[in-house]
């Protein structure tokens, strides 16, 4: 259902069951998925794809032009992907020639205020609180959670299951499955809780801990503790998940306590 108070342009492709609330705004080069309920107020922009069953909230506006004096006008897209709420007043931008997107993923809560500036990719099951800023090219894994009023650097990457705490700065890439906080960020430990919500078991939990002593808390530094890991923790997909992780980080990762 299109409120005839909406400004709904003829040429946006919308699905099956698509409600658009009064004084909405839909831009010609927009695709909207069966069953997403577009809030009042809201603006979704040209170059600007969403999946089913999503929630647009009054005020949000997604696929503005990026921020970026770089931008010179190229069809640079925005794409939501399914079971997706984006709450009040959020602003996701486009992508630059770097990616030409910026990406969320399915199942994903992007709550109040949240900026998610140009060439974003941010995976699936995500939550970003009220107030979350992220700046170009960052990358937030699956299953990460960003606490409220938390600001990002350009190309940092938040590893999947990661927390981050409320009001934090990130300056450095956060590895995945630990907790972080504190300022300048810290490492404070695995994130036991989130993992055992989503069915980790207590012996890959102990595993991770281990790893993660290695690295942060025996006061090694970073290059010697990923040698020790290598050398000293039995094999399995989180050890080298994390190992490559670490390594690919070209401005490296949050530091230890």
């Amino acid at each position: 259902m299109i409120s005839p108070l909406a400004n709904v342009s003829p040429k946006a492709q919308l699905g099956k069951n698509v409600i658009v609330s009064p004084f909405a705004t839909i831009e010609d080069k927009v695709i909207i998925g069966d069953n997403t309920w577009i809030g009042p107020n809201a603006v979704i922009m040209n170059y600007t794809k969403i999946g089913n069953n999503c929630k647009i909230f009054p005020g949000a506006v997604i696929g503005a032009e990026p921020q970026d004096l770089k931008f010179k006008g190229e069809e640079s897209t925005v794409e939501i992907g399914n079971n997706t709420t984006i709450r009040e007043f959020v602003t996701i931008h486009r992508g630059t020639l770097d990616k030409m997107t910026t990406k969320v993923g399915d199942n994903c809560l992007i709550m109040a205020y949240v900026h998610l500036a140009h060439d974003c990719i941010i995976g699936n099951n995500v939550i970003l609180a009220n107030g979350v800023q992220l700046s170009g090219h960052i990358l937030v894994e699956d299953y990460a959670i960003i606490e409220g009023m938390s600001a990002a650097q350009q190309f940092i990457t938040v590893g999947k299951h990661a927390f981050v705490a409320g009001a934090s700065l990130i300056r450095k890439s956060v590895p995945p499955y630990v907790r972080c906080a504190r300022e300048p960020l810290q490492y404070i430990g695995v994130n036991t809780v989130g993992l055992t919500r989503r069915g980790f078991t207590p012996e890959q939990i102990r595993h991770l801990e281990d790893i993660y002593r290695i690295i942060y808390v025996k006061g090694y530094n970073l290059q010697n503790a990923l040698e020790i890991v290598e050398k000293e923790i039995p094999d399995s997909p989180f050890k080298r998940e994390i190992i490559e992780f670490i390594k690919n980080q070209k401005d490296g990762v949050i530091r230890g306590n």
